[in-house]
Parts: structure tokens; sequence; C-alpha cells
């Protein structure tokens, strides 16, 4: 009997997985291939069979953050009813103060760090992608207020507008001291639906 095939992916999300802590226990700029080894309890050499490099393994790292985000984002979106609510659910990576949240929000920075140093071209692809990816929720937030009769319909035009205060916020609010998220959310949350609501 030949011995089981190893999926690559699979493999490659287990390792990952099991490194979902060390990038914020030692940071991304910090994180060795030897210490990925070390903790998904695998050779050096095994860990390159899957990634390229170290950027390689932080992009799949990242990814999960995102797509755990993105699945308990998809249920507790569904739980609200005004578009209002869930705006500021969208803006909740920036808002929560909550220690795991900031863990994520540390990794981020981290990330962001990086990309702006080193001018890397694949990590500004991936975020690039990944900002396409978020974009489309806004869409849809905003298009189902349209829809409901909440908002006037050109309302959808101002998601890249949104999108890019949310980042502008999260730049803030790592590189300011004593910013108020909260209330510069809550300005433009409420200056915006003063613009964009349909009155009844």
């Amino acid at each position: 009997m030949s011995p089981k095939k190893v999926n690559r992916e699979e493999k490659r999300r287990e390792v990952a997985l099991s490194c979902f802590d060390l990038i914020h226990d030692c940071g991304i700029k910090k994180l060795t291939v030897a210490e990925v080894a070390r903790t998904a309890n695998i050779g050096k050499g095994t860990v390159y069979e899957y990634f390229d490099n170290k950027e390689d393994i932080i992009f799949e790292i990242i990814n999960i953050h995102i797509e755990e985000y993105h699945k308990a984002f998809k249920e507790e979106v569904g739980k609200l009813e005004t578009t209002k609510e869930k705006l500021e659910l969208f803006f909740d990576f920036v808002l929560n103060d909550s220690e795991e949240n900031m863990k994520h929000f540390e990794g981020y920075k981290d990330f962001l760090s990086i990309v702006l140093a080193e001018d890397n071209l694949k990590m500004k692809e991936f975020n690039c992608d990944k900002n396409e990816y978020f974009r489309g929720e806004l869409i849809t937030i905003l298009s189902e207020g349209i829809k409901k009769g909440e908002l006037k319909e050109d309302a959808v035009d101002l998601a890249d507008g949104i999108l890019t205060f949310q980042k502008g916020m999260a730049l803030r609010k790592m590189s300011q001291a004593n910013y108020n998220a909260r209330e510069d959310f809550e300005m433009f949350i409420n200056t915006l639906f003063k613009l964009l609501e349909l009155k009844n």
C-alpha cells in the first residue's frame, strides 16, 4: 500500500493554524522559519516544502485570521436590522479594544509596517485582494440598505470612501497618542446618515 498523499493546501493550512498565536507572541518581523518548524512540530526543511519563504507563511496565517474574522462577521451581520448597526460592526476591528481584538490589530500593524518599509509587491497585491474582499461586504451592506428604503440610491458609491475612512482610522489608532476612535466614528457615521438616510 502506498503512503497517503499529503494535500499541499491542507498541510499549509495545518502548519499556519499551529502558528496562529505565534505571530502575536513574537511579532511578524521577529518570526523565524525555525520557530514555525518548532511550533508546527516539523523539520525546518519541511516548512520549505509548503512555503516559499517567511512572507508566504505570514500570508497564510493572516489569510486564516481574515477568514475567521469574515466568518464571524457574516454570522453577526445577519442578526442586525439596520444599515447603521451593520456599518458599526464593519468598523468593529478599529473600535473594539478587547484583548483578543487588540492582538489581531497589533498583528495587522506589524503586517502594514512590513508592507510600508519593504515595498513588497507580493504583500501589496495580497493587501489589494483583501481590500476587495471587504469592499464587497460594504457594497452588500449599502445595497441592502437601499433596497430596504433606508438609504438614497447613490449611497453605494461611498463604499470606497467608507473603506478608506476605516483604514485611516486604523492608521490613526496605530500612530497617534490618545486617539478616540469611537468619537471619530460617531461623528462620521452620524454625518453620513444625515446626508444619505431617507426620511420616512
